[in-house]
């Protein structure tokens, strides 16, 4: 069906007014196309998550964004909340709390029940932005003594509401985890066999209180579908899944780009961020940059006398910082992503300068050869650069070839700088070291010019 067939069968079944009708309508259709009827139809959000079973509603909230979410649990009545916040995963329900002020969250931890309001409070209570907020009690677990009929029945028991059956976690009787197997080991092995025959003790486990961003390079390494998280005992928590990481790797690539382009990270959609608080996001940026753009002005200043004498300097000054400002871009945001990919580590330093001035000096390079050929086809058709035109077409070519082989440094150190000293690399934005190459960029500038024009033009 296509999704124009479905905004007509909606808006027919809106019209009818049969709640019994809409349900069945709702629960026939795919979750993803359902997701894209509440984006079309803002205004029918709520009327669409209570219309559905609340099994399909609770896998449709799921997937909605922030924003969508919290005007859905504005809308609807207490006891379908009450009975979507209890249907919710463990960990998704976690997530979404996480992004409610403290005083919505306490009204809504009031509509769970008893066990879901316990393992609600325990994950967050595990530390901002930690595996503990990411994972889910809903696993399924067996004993190194159980025979293979036995897990195989336990899963049939317990299956249905775990977050995945695909892995099988074994424990001992202290709860400590001892290795995790996958469900097609106990499917093509015989009932009478015990779990402790097929374990390897090659289990691959995180920590409750590690950082979510490490979660996606240990998952992308060992191809898995759920990992098992720790405590410092051991003692087996709970599980992430590969979903819950793709998730997290996807709001942090959302904040890096926001960073490089100079700016802080939004919490909630552009379109849903108060006017006020967007200007403060960008603000403090904005003044920073200010700053610095003040220096490209005093550098310029301290070379208004040569200025003055060659005016014909002045004209190539922009082609010659944005030059270094662009080669510094480029290389920041390669280092920056690479970095954010696990591709590069601090101790890669070397080998990153090293590539980075041979990239330099290249594009320089080339940027330089065409620079000269410009002021020489330009001098050749208008005279305009005047009888020394050889020497300021050597002046602007030099110039680029530091400039850029400048910039390219600048731009795959200061990432590195900023991790060494604790700081988050993607702060280094291209605004910024635009700004911070301009600075210098000038200073390299003029001197070789009043070095190379120094007794014929100055």
């Amino acid at each position: 069906m296509s999704f124009e067939s479905l905004k007509q069968q909606f808006e027919e079944q809106l019209e009818i007014g049969d709640a019994l009708q809409m349900r069945h309508f709702l629960d026939h259709q795919n979750i993803s196309d359902m997701a894209e009827l509440v984006y079309e139809y803002p205004e029918h959000e709520a009327k669409i998550i209570a219309g559905m079973s609340v099994h399909r509603a609770a896998g449709l909230f799921k997937i909605l964004e922030l924003s969508e979410q919290k005007r859905i649990i504005q809308t609807l009545p207490p006891n379908k909340t009450a009975e979507l916040l209890n249907e919710l995963p463990a960990d998704d329900r976690t997530a979404f709390l996480e992004e409610l002020p403290g005083i919505v969250v306490r009204e809504l931890i009031k509509l769970l029940d008893n066990e879901e309001r316990r393992i609600t409070l325990s994950l967050l209570g595990y530390p901002e932005n930690s595996l503990g907020r990411l994972m889910t009690p809903d696993y399924v677990y067996v004993y190194e003594n159980n025979t293979v009929a036995e897990v195989l029945d336990i899963i049939r028991r317990v299956g249905k509401n775990s977050e995945t059956i695909d892995v099988i976690y074994v424990i001992n009787d202290k709860g400590e985890l001892l290795d995790d197997l996958r469900i097609r080991e106990f499917i093509l092995t015989s009932p009478e066999k015990k779990v402790s025959e097929l374990m390897d003790y090659r289990v691959i486990s995180l920590n409750a209180y590690d950082d979510q961003e490490t979660a996606s390079e240990i998952f992308k390494m060992n191809n898995r579908v759920a990992l098992p998280v720790v405590n410092n005992s051991n003692k087996l928590l709970g599980i992430v899944t590969i979903d819950d990481v793709l998730w997290v790797a996807s709001e942090e690539f959302s904040e890096d780009v926001q960073k490089i382009g100079g700016t802080e990270a939004l919490e909630q959609p552009y379109l849903d961020m108060p006017i006020f608080q967007l200007f403060k996001k960008r603000v403090i940026w904005m003044i920073v940059l200010f700053i610095g753009e003040l220096m490209t002005i005093s550098a310029m200043h301290q070379f208004e006398d040569e200025i003055a004498q060659v005016v014909i300097l002045a004209t190539f000054i922009p082609l010659i910082i944005s030059s270094g400002g662009n080669s510094g871009s480029q290389a920041a945001t390669l280092i920056i992503q690479a970095m954010a990919l696990r591709e590069i580590t601090l101790g890669d330093w070397w080998r990153i300068m090293r590539r980075e001035i041979f990239s330099g000096l290249l594009l320089g390079t080339t940027l330089c050869l065409l620079g000269i050929s410009v002021i020489f086809l330009w001098n050749y058709f208008s005279d305009a650069v005047g009888d020394y035109y050889f020497f300021i077409a050597l002046t602007i070519g030099l110039s680029l070839i530091g400039v850029v082989l400048w910039g390219t440094l600048v731009g795959s150190m200061l990432p590195l700088l900023l991790k060494r000293l604790g700081a988050d690399p993607a702060t280094s934005s291209t605004p910024f070291v635009a700004t911070l190459v301009d600075v210098t960029g000038l200073i390299i500038y003029f001197t070789l010019a009043f070095a190379i024009l120094s007794g014929k033009l100055l």
